[in-house]
């Protein structure tokens, strides 16, 4: 069985398809959270998710159920009055996607878990850390013991693609859709191979120049645009 693993997608449509497109055939597709904020394109990022996407790019197998996906903190900061602390540019993304989901749109976003286990308990998502949704786990801090029976962890947060694999199981976090923070600007994800327990981490290029425009055009700070040109 193979899983096509995202994250972070943050708003980003042009990147959301282009990852899509690029995607080999899976059986399967997982989400560790913060489908919104940042980039404009929130409802559309969030009917992908549900499986609710139209008007799609001509190619593009978008899904067309709903995927498993944990709630990031940007999501939970949509759907709450979530106390974490944001920048002037996290600010503005989840000001504009209040502004534009619409209701079924933000109960599903509401109803999305911290923590779900998936492929017959095999297969755990979280958005930061297994204790805590809202840790950053870099690279540095995987280790087997992060494991809690399940075959593979997945988690986000960091915007950083990295794995890696112990006698115990897989760690693995596919690196961010829409907001890349590890130096390379291609939009990034994952293939896990379940039978086998391995991984490839995918890089894939986008429109850049499409999603600064839109950001400006939709009055969000410009260095939301501008940072995904360098991937940071």
């Amino acid at each position: 069985m193979r899983l096509g693993v995202i994250s972070d997608i943050h708003g980003n449509r042009v990147a959301l398809a282009a990852v899509l497109a690029d995607m080999p055939p899976v059986d399967g597709l997982v989400c560790a959270g913060d489908v919104v904020g940042y980039n404009p394109w929130h409802a559309d990022c969030v009917d992908a998710m549900r499986g609710e996407s139209e008007e799609l790019p001509e190619g593009v197998p978008w899904p067309d159920e709903d995927v498993p996906t944990v709630m990031g903190n940007h999501d939970r900061a949509v759907v709450e009055d979530s106390p974490f602390a944001f920048n002037d540019m996290a600010r503005a993304g989840v000001e504009h996607a209040r502004e534009q989901l619409d209701e079924a749109q933000l109960d599903w976003l509401s109803g999305l878990p911290e923590e779900r286990v998936e492929c017959d308990g095999r297969v755990k998502l979280v958005h930061g850390h297994p204790d805590d949704p809202d840790h950053y786990t870099y690279p540095e801090e995987f280790g087997p013991e992060l494991l809690d029976g399940e075959d593979v962890l997945v988690m986000g947060h960091t915007h950083r693609q990295h794995h890696e694999v112990y006698d115990e199981g897989v760690v693995l976090n596919p690196g961010s859709v829409g907001q890349p923070r590890d130096g390379d600007h291609r939009a990034a994800y994952a293939v896990l191979d379940l039978d086998e327990l391995t991984v490839e981490d995918r890089r894939v290029e986008y429109d850049t120049d499409a999603v600064i425009a839109a950001v400006e055009d939709a009055g969000l700070p410009r260095q939301i645009g501008f940072r995904l040109t360098q991937g940071r």
